[in-house]
C-alpha cells in the first residue's frame, strides 16, 4: 500500500462517516468512549490528521493510525473483516 491508496481509503471512510451522519471529534486522550459513536468521530477526526502525515513523508504512521481506525470500524460492526482487507488492496488498475 502507498500513500496514494491510503489517502483513496480516507476518502472512503470520510464519506462513509459523513454518510452516517457521524461528526468529526478529537476525543480527549485520557477519556473513555461511552458509546460506538464516539469511537467513529475519534476515527473521523483522525482522517484530516492522516492527509497532513502523508504530505509530511510520514507513511508509517498513516498505516498505523490506519490499523487502529479499521480496527475501530470491525469492533463497532461497521465492516466485515474481509470488507477492511479489501478497502486495502490495491486498485486493480495497479
Amino acid at each position: 500500500m502507498d500513500a496514494k491508496k491510503i489517502l483513496e481509503v480516507i476518502r472512503m471512510y470520510r464519506s462513509y462517516f459523513t454518510k452516517k451522519g457521524i461528526e468529526a471529534v478529537d476525543f480527549p486522550h485520557n477519556d473513555k468512549p461511552d458509546s460506538s459513536n464516539d469511537i467513529l468521530s475519534h476515527c473521523y477526526g483522525m482522517l484530516y490528521k492522516m492527509e497532513g502525515f502523508i504530505s509530511e513523508g510520514r507513511i508509517e504512521k498513516a498505516f498505523r493510525w490506519l490499523g487502529f481506525i479499521q480496527g475501530c470500524l470491525w469492533s463497532t460492526r461497521q465492516f466485515s473483516l474481509e470488507d477492511l482487507k479489501n478497502h486495502s488492496r490495491p486498485s486493480l488498475k495497479e
